[in-house]
Order: C-alpha cells, then sequence, then structure tokens
C-alpha cells in the first residue's frame, strides 16, 4: 500500500514537472509572438537583432520601452492574480473565489480611483505609491467582508462567503462609478482606461514598483502549500496536527490580497484570471498546491500575455483591453461553474 501511494506521488510529480515545462515554453512562444505584435510591424528577425542591439533607434524604442516592460507586467500580473485566486479558494474551499469576484479587486481599484479623485492635478499616482494604496483598500474590503461573511458557531459558509463578496464588490463599483463621473476630463480618460484592465503602467517604473511584491510573496506562499492542503481539506484534521488555523489563514489571506491588490494596481481591472488559473491547474494535476500553484502561475501568466496581444492585434487602429478579452472567456466559465456548483 505505501508502495502504490508512493508511486502514484511519484507520478503526479513527473507529469507537474512536464507540464511546468510544456507551460513554461508556452509563456516563452506567447512572448516572442508578443513582441512581434503591435501597429509597428517588427518581423522575428528584425526581433532577435534588437535583442542582440543591432536593431534601430526606433525598432529600441518599441521593443525595449514599450513591449517588453509591458509584456513583463503582463506575465507578473497573471501570476499573482491566479496564485491570489488559488489561495482564496483553498482557505475558503469554494471554488468559485476570485479576488474580483469577491470584490477584493474592487476595493483595490477604489482606494487608487480615491487617490485620483483627490489630487486632480495628476492623472495618475506615482508608480510605486500605488500598490500601497490599493493594499489598504483592498485589505479594508477583505475585513469587511469577513466581518459580514462570518456567522458565530458557525464560521464562514463558501456560500455565504461568495455572496458576501458579490454584494460588497458590486456597492463599491457602484461608488467607484458616482467618483468617475465628477473627474476631470484628463483623469477620467486615465481611470476608464485603467478599469478596463489595458496594462497601462507599461514601463519600467511599473515592472520594478511590481517586481518585489511577486518576487517575495509567491515564495512566501510555495512554502504554505502543506498549511494550504490542510485548510482546503478539513479544519479538523490541520487543527489536530498542531496547525493555528486562525492565524495560517490570516497570513494566507494577507498574502492573497497584497498579490491581488500590487497587481490590480498596475494593471487595472483585469477579472477572472483568479478564477481560470486555479480550476485549469487543479484539473491537470489535483489539488495538492505544491504541484498545483506553479502551474497556476504559469497558466495565469500565459492567459494575460495572451489576452493582451489578442487585444493589440484584433483590432491595430483602437487596442482592446487585455481585460475585456479575458472577460470574454471568464464571464462564461464562472456562469458554467455556478450552474455546477452546489450549495
Amino acid at each position: 500500500m505505501v508502495v502504490d501511494i508512493d508511486l502514484f506521488s511519484q507520478k503526479r510529480k513527473s507529469r507537474s514537472v512536464r507540464l511546468i515545462l510544456l507551460f513554461a515554453v508556452l509563456l516563452l512562444v506567447g512572448f516572442v509572438l508578443s513582441l512581434n505584435t503591435g501597429p509597428y510591424s517588427i518581423g522575428p528577425f528584425e526581433v532577435l537583432q534588437t535583442l542582440l542591439g543591432e536593431g534601430s533607434k526606433k525598432q529600441n524604442l518599441v521593443l525595449f520601452e514599450l513591449r517588453l516592460p509591458r509584456m513583463v507586467i503582463a506575465v507578473m500580473i497573471g501570476a499573482g492574480l491566479a496564485v491570489s485566486g488559488a489561495i482564496l479558494q483553498g482557505i475558503s474551499r469554494n471554488g468559485l473565489s476570485d479576488p474580483g469576484i469577491l470584490g477584493i479587486s474592487s476595493g483595490a481599484g477604489l482606494a487608487v480611483l480615491l487617490f485620483v479623485s483627490l489630487y486632480p492635478a495628476t492623472n495618475m499616482a506615482p508608480p510605486f505609491l500605488m500598490p500601497f494604496l490599493a493594499l489598504i483598500g483592498a485589505t479594508a474590503t477583505a475585513a469587511i467582508i469577513y466581518l459580514l461573511a462570518y456567522k458565530k458557531g458557525h464560521g464562514i459558509s463558501p456560500t455565504r462567503l461568495l455572496l458576501t463578496g458579490i454584494a460588497v464588490g458590486a456597492g463599491l463599483s457602484a461608488i467607484s462609478i458616482i467618483l468617475t463621473l465628477q473627474l476631470n476630463p484628463r483623469n477620467l480618460e486615465f481611470v476608464v482606461t485603467w478599469q478596463m484592465g489595458s496594462l497601462w503602467g507599461s514601463n519600467w517604473k511599473f515592472v520594478l514598483a511590481l517586481l518585489p511584491w511577486i518576487v517575495i510573496l509567491l515564495p512566501y506562499v510555495y512554502r504554505k502549500t502543506n498549511v494550504l492542503n490542510l485548510l482546503s481539506m478539513n479544519e479538523q484534521i490541520a487543527a489536530s496536527l498542531g496547525v493555528s488555523l486562525q492565524r495560517e489563514r490570516l497570513a494566507l489571506m494577507a498574502g492573497a490580497v497584497a498579490l491581488a491588490a500590487s497587481s490590480v494596481a498596475t494593471g487595472g481591472g483585469i477579472g477572472f484570471i483568479g478564477l481560470l488559473g486555479p480550476h485549469i491547474a487543479r484539473r491537470l494535476v489535483g489539488p495538492q498546491h505544491q504541484y498545483m500553484l506553479p502551474i497556476t502561475a504559469l497558466v495565469g501568466s500565459l492567459l494575460v500575455l495572451a489576452g493582451d496581444t489578442i487585444g493589440r492585434s484584433i483590432m491595430p487602429a483602437t487596442e482592446v483591453p487585455a481585460g475585456i478579452v479575458i472577460s470574454l472567456i471568464g464571464g462564461p466559465y464562472f456562469l458554467y461553474l455556478l450552474i455546477r456548483t452546489k450549495g
């Protein structure tokens, strides 16, 4: 019996490694395709020449100042949102949890919008300040949802958490719309573009602003995979093994909120990545987080990069925001999951 379990574990680990390599290759292919996509056409050979330092001045400008930082941001945002969704699904034991659906992204967006409204002289917050503003809004929202969803003696049920999150998110979205109507034309253009998930922060300053959050939080969450496995299965077993449920849940919740807030601050209102990434990964390698989380991050990165690339190619004259492209996939998939979910 022990041999069978070990063999099964080895097979799952081997499958996970192969899938990680596959998605890494797909991400690399997507990166190359994205480098060649845009109003200014640059062929694959010209891209290679430019990367080796032999491109023209215009090619250097397009690749190094416009496309490359945008693509790096897309990869980081996709990983951050997808892993955030995986954490929320694990600690709530609810497969429909997602930073956008639960209203956490709306809270992060409202905080940034409040800054823009209070300081009308600027059309955007400073790159390094925005993640902290978004974190404040997202944390406050998560606390409100938690308090409203909590029922004494019963804790938090998955359905109650989902419905509370949707209600709070809808309320925050309504407040955001009211504030948006009060903005001057310059700030209005920025906010509308940001809310649609257009990856507006596409320069190296925003890459540096987002990078520490991703580099620190993703390894931290991965170290907690055993705790996530226990919390997602059975609280009684976790408690009997000496796991401090409340402390670990709050720590993981903080990680999920920080990942979502920093990603939203830089990329805008990109929804459903936290839903799609974990579900695809779970179908491929199962629910164990040590195998699922790396694939979740890669799937999320691939989805955002693909959404941005498609948005830049289907209507060259008018760019379609990545958030809209992803919503066309994520919306129907959420309804499908909602229909299949019981209770």
